[in-house]
């Protein structure tokens, strides 16, 4: 085994945050601002790339940041390492509300991919790179363009949702039709790919865009409820504008509601 062996416990409902407990020597790499806590001996350190084995080297190092550029993604990452006798936690915590997944890459064939905001952590040796769709269809009008971040090795890796999250196994040639952002990731047995909605009235007024994704087995795919996206969207369209006023949140009284419920904004 390659990556490092890690247990990890998962904490939570709705804001969740997975604790991963290191041996002596073991390590775990996350996204840059996810970290929570950690216990006293375990040393932090600030890494290019991912810090695989397939990042050794400058050269290796450079190409590992900068396949993170591609995924919008920060060029570093970080690095956590008990260096104590004893057993060590550190945790690290879900930007906004829903699920965290873990991903046992041995289960999946050693790859599985995903978003490129869904990754949150992994045991270190595990390989964070970068998914091109060979597509134009799917890169222009798939919701995650062109690429999409690969998780590769025989390592724990975790992966985090909005709202609630659903697995559903495919069996081969079967399909499932999601909605373009809801998708979390799939193993890599199972084909994506973009599909139009079809119908005048279905692309004008349905409200759900021109395409659905298409996901074939064989395989594993993950399905999230709140993409980030929408819950985004939802909050900039009740926010209030420069120089604008607030909804309210429907109150007959308006303003005077808010200064009697005590949500005031100077």
């Amino acid at each position: 085994m390659t990556a490092h062996e890690i247990d990890y416990t998962i904490y939570g409902e709705e804001m969740q945050y997975v604790e991963i407990e290191l041996d002596p020597q073991e390590g775990v790499i996350a996204e840059a601002g996810s970290f929570m806590m950690m216990d006293d001996g375990i040393k932090m350190d600030t890494i290019f790339g991912d810090g695989s084995q397939k990042d050794q080297g400058v050269m290796g190092k450079i190409f590992g940041a900068g396949k993170r550029l591609l995924t919008g993604e920060s060029l570093f990452m970080t690095a956590f390492y008990n260096e104590v006798v004893g057993k060590k936690r550190v945790s690290f915590a879900s930007p906004y509300p829903g699920k965290i997944i873990p991903i046992d890459l041995t289960e999946y064939g050693g790859k599985f991919v995903c978003q490129k905001d869904a990754f949150l952590c992994a045991a270190k040796g595990v390989s964070v790179g970068i998914e091109f769709s060979r597509k134009l269809g799917r890169g222009l009008f798939g919701g995650e363009g062109f690429i999409m971040q690969k998780l590769e090795g025989d390592g724990m890796a975790f992966v985090h949702a909005g709202g609630t999250t659903a697995k559903k196994v495919l069996q081969p040639g079967e399909k499932l039709k999601i909605d373009t952002g809801c998708i979390i990731g799939f193993s890599k047995g199972v084909n994506y790919d973009i599909e139009l909605v079809g119908g005048i009235k279905n692309t004008i007024f349905g409200g759900e865009g021109l395409y659905f994704a298409t996901l074939t087995g064989p395989g594993v795919v993950y399905i999230q409820s709140l993409p980030f996206s929408r819950l985004a969207n939802r909050v900039l369209a009740v926010a209030p504008r420069a120089g604008g006023k607030s909804r309210g949140e429907g109150s007959i009284l308006g303003g005077l509601g808010d200064l009697l419920d005590g949500d005031n904004s100077f």
